[in-house]
């Protein structure tokens, strides 16, 4: 690490750590507080324990071998409406889960899309419940991540060695041996560890397609044991396991990560001139087309069910779309912020600090902060605030996971040469750092806002009815029967998460 940039790392990364260990201490320490001890696990909890560990190994390594040769062929092929793609791929990672796991059983259900082209080719039914249907949810929702993540990777690489290999004739396969590989050996193992972390929180999608109590994960579990159960003792145990799992996947993710750099160039726009053709091209089409079938179809059934519900839509429906629109983006520029500190190569250490937050649920830090704020006022009060802050600690591993390999090339590539100027402090972080990672900026700032707007988590305990957002307005809608109202709400809920997405990566200026 360059000394320039010392000083500002050191201080940005110990108040950012400081913040966050204080805002994930606090709520926990009221929940074992509030259980007067743990109890020791039992058979379901250690079964609890085995399916969560396989569930989130399988979802990440079939995301990240997927997005493979989705992000290969996006970053070597130039083709009308690429950027739409681009833009498309993140959908599903933006999702309210519970409105895309509908939208994956209006195409994957027993009455599916899906089930219904078998029946007429006499084939039998396929059930989605399970195992492989935890699995293909969380393919569905980080797939597209990790295309993402791995497509940075691939526009890291300066544009000048793509020209030169071109020159002297590389075929394909040198191509990736001299170049791409080495950069799939650095982003593919951060890639696998963060996906895992994130699929070991499961908690939606085990709860909609789990399909019982075979297929219960930690979060899950702690779920049933605080609201039907009230048995905090048990659920602050399955906390403390949740908590030291993914903090093991923390700190595998940050020892395999290893940003070295790709080389300096001239920051040129990547334009692949050894693309190969022939069958390798119509491999590329067809990676695409599945790629965009699978994020489109469930998509298409969100809109499809949803225009008819526009209609019904309660009064009500419009102040909370005022309320979701503040906290998301409060909840950007907030995370973007906390993320910045935290990214900074000086403090590696609280980077690490940084991926905590996936330790802990949403639901069990809005539970600890309930307790924390009971006895002083009505939680509901504060229903807005604490939303915004559960969600600002929710976004940061992800909006980390974005800004900190970027940070790290941009250091790596120039830290030298901004020595020898004299870059340091805020001059440093305007010319050097800021240009090159404007793209991960925009696309970290779009996840943070569009997770924040489709979160039903911690308002679920908080909000009332002239408190609550668009999601917890949907769920009661739901919860009402009134399903076409429910079903607008989701396409209103859709429409804002992709839109607010859309914005802030365009702002970001670049190809992320």
């Amino acid at each position: 690490m360059a000394r320039g940039a010392g000083a500002l790392s050191r201080g940005a990364g110990l108040a950012g750590a400081a913040l966050v260990l204080a805002m994930l201490a606090l709520p926990l320490a009221a929940i074992l507080r509030a259980a007067g001890g743990g109890v020791r696990p039992g058979p379901a909890d250690l079964s609890a324990l085995w399916f969560t560990l396989e569930q989130a190994s399988l979802s990440a390594v079939l995301s990240v071998a997927l997005a493979v040769p989705v992000a290969r062929a996006l970053a070597r092929r130039r083709f009308a409406g690429r950027r739409l793609f681009i833009t498309l791929t993140g959908a599903p990672f933006l999702l309210p889960v519970a409105v895309a796991v509908m939208g994956l059983l209006a195409v994957f259900g027993a009455r599916g899309w899906l089930n219904a082209a078998a029946g007429t080719l006499g084939l039998g039914p396929w059930r989605i419940y399970g195992l492989h249907g935890v699995v293909l949810a969380h393919v569905f929702f980080n797939l597209p991540l990790a295309v993402r993540i791995l497509l940075q990777g691939w526009q890291a690489i300066p544009a000048e060695r793509f020209r030169l290999a071109a020159t002297l004739g590389l075929p394909p396969g040198q191509v990736f041996r001299l170049l791409e590989g080495p950069m799939l050996r650095q982003a593919v193992p951060g890639a696998l560890a963060a996906i895992f972390a994130i699929c070991l929180g499961s908690f939606s999608v085990a709860l909609i397609l789990g399909g019982g109590p075979a297929a219960t994960t930690l979060e899950l579990a702690i779920y049933q044991a605080f609201l039907f159960d009230s048995d905090l003792g048990r659920a602050a145990v399955l906390a403390l396991m949740q908590a030291g799992l993914v903090a093991g996947a923390a700190v595998l993710s940050l020892w395999l990560t290893r940003m070295d750099g790709s080389g300096s160039g001239l920051d040129r726009a990547s334009q692949r001139r050894d693309a190969p053709g022939g069958w390798r091209r119509g491999a590329d089409a067809l990676w695409l087309v599945l790629a965009g079938l699978f994020v489109v179809l469930p998509l298409v059934a969100l809109v499809l069910k949803g225009l008819p519900g526009l209609a019904d839509l309660p009064a009500r429906t419009w102040p909370a779309v005022g309320n979701s629109l503040v906290v998301s983006l409060g909840c950007a520029a907030l995370t973007v912020t906390l993320a910045g500190a935290l990214s900074a190569p000086m403090a590696r250490w609280a980077e690490g600090v940084g991926l905590m937050p996936l330790a802990l649920s949403s639901l069990v830090l809005g539970t600890g902060i309930f307790l924390i704020l009971n006895p002083v006022m009505p939680p509901a009060r504060a229903a807005l605030p604490v939303t915004l802050l559960v969600n600002v600690l929710m976004a940061l591993p992800f909006c980390l996971r974005v800004l900190a390999p970027a940070w790290a090339r941009a250091e790596a590539d120039h830290g030298r040469l901004a020595d020898q100027l004299g870059l340091r402090g805020l001059s440093r972080l305007r010319w050097l750092i800021l240009p090159r990672i404007r793209g991960p900026l925009g696309f970290a700032a779009g996840i943070a806002a569009a997770l924040s707007m489709g979160d039903l988590g911690v308002i679920t305990l908080f909000g009332t009815e002239d408190r609550e957002t668009l999601p917890l307005l949907m769920y009661r809608l739901m919860g009402a029967y009134r399903t076409e109202a429910a079903w607008g709400a989701a396409l209103v809920l859709l429409g804002l998460s992709f839109g607010i997405f859309w914005v802030f990566d365009r702002m970001g200026g670049r190809d992320a």
